[in-house]
């Protein structure tokens, strides 16, 4: 009998270490992340263990898996939501009943254009959530992100141009202008808005007719997806809209925290290999993208955005002589570090408004 618990005890720790050795050391799947850097500052400071932690749940083996079991399992009881995420036939929405609000960012806002000498401008995006919110149980609808924009709005200074997004997105909402699997919005749904952004900025926004668009990918899974891996979702296009006989980049650069330069695109194809086919848009994440085109008008953009802004910069380059974009989360020092911003005439702010929440 004590023969049979001490192999049972070695099978049990064979697993164990198994499991944990593929966990840290194995190939990697579409939540992997970085593994933490081990400093002595962040050993004894606990924030490589915290690191660790939440790099071992993003990565466990068989995490794909389970999820993706656990998501089918509760589906056929009529559960519909699965880490956060509402199944709602072929989509997926992002539940978040936590209260938030936008205060801090419009704060933050505030106080940067009160030492910018150009014209500001605002877009504050809807997510998938907040487009087709009435496709949520009403319980999950404490406050609508109509309401949150809104507040957003009115809370920023009054210099500052705020430009509705909402409301066309809402209007189009019948078509393909947010993917299924993931909470941002389609090529198509930039598109849509960049007509009204653009003649907000002074120009002629070019016609639809006037793009060749390439479906680059049709297996898309964005990160809803990958919260729920519910493989009932239909993977989704990642498209390109190129303009023949249009503006063209004469160069494009980007530029790290330490002010190293990259040779960068508008796209990146290769990206779409890679486990974020995301950064196909302005290609890996970098704090600083300056963008060169041969259109003669000496006009200067920046614009401080997020992930929505990436697939929406290529529309404006058929407008601007140079646009630089930021990525204030990638930023690790101050933006007056990386480019004087009174060297742009206007700036344009564009942010998912899930981006500009704060607890």
């Amino acid at each position: 009998m004590k023969n049979a618990n001490k192999i049972s005890a070695l099978i049990l720790f064979a697993i164990i270490i198994t499991i944990s050795a593929v966990t840290l050391f194995g190939i990697k799947g579409e939540s992997s992340g970085e593994f933490p850097a081990i400093t002595w500052e962040n050993f004894f400071d606990g924030d490589f263990g915290r690191e660790l932690v939440s790099y071992t749940a993003d990565n466990f083996a068989g995490r794909n898996e389970l999820i993706s079991a656990n998501a089918r399992l509760e589906s056929s009881m009529g559960e519909s939501i699965v880490n956060g995420v509402y199944i709602y036939e072929n989509r997926l929405l992002s539940v978040d009943t936590t209260p938030k609000n936008t205060d801090k960012s419009a704060q933050a806002v505030n106080e940067f254009v009160k030492n910018y000498n150009g014209a500001v401008y605002f877009v504050a995006v809807p997510t998938s959530s907040g487009v087709y919110g009435n496709k949520l149980p009403p319980y999950l609808l404490k406050s609508t992100e109509k309401q949150q924009i809104d507040s957003l709005y009115t809370n920023l200074d009054a210099s500052i141009r705020k430009i509705d997004a909402y409301n066309i997105l809402k209007m189009l909402s019948d078509n393909y202008i947010y993917y299924r699997s993931d909470s941002k919005w389609t090529s198509y749904g930039a598109f849509c808005v960049y007509r009204t952004v653009i003649q907000k900025l002074g120009f002629m926004p070019v016609s639809y007719d006037k793009y060749t668009i390439e479906h680059i990918t049709n297996n898309y899974k964005g990160n809803l997806y990958s919260k729920t891996q519910y493989m009932e979702s239909k993977p989704d296009l990642l498209d390109i809209y190129e303009y023949s006989g249009g503006a063209e980049v004469t160069d494009c650069k980007g530029y790290d925290n330490n002010g190293m330069m990259y040779r960068k695109s508008l796209y990146d194809r290769e990206m779409i290999e890679s486990e974020d086919m995301y950064r196909l848009y302005l290609g890996g994440k970098l704090p600083l993208v300056k963008i060169r085109t041969n259109v003669a008008n000496d006009k200067k953009l920046l614009v401080i955005g997020d992930d929505y802004a990436v697939c929406f910069v290529p529309f404006l380059i058929q407008h601007y002589s140079e646009i630089a974009f930021i990525s204030p989360d990638c930023m690790e020092k101050k933006l007056n570090e990386f480019l004087n911003p009174d060297d742009y005439e206007q700036l344009l702010f564009l942010f998912g408004i899930d981006t500009l929440y704060s607890e």
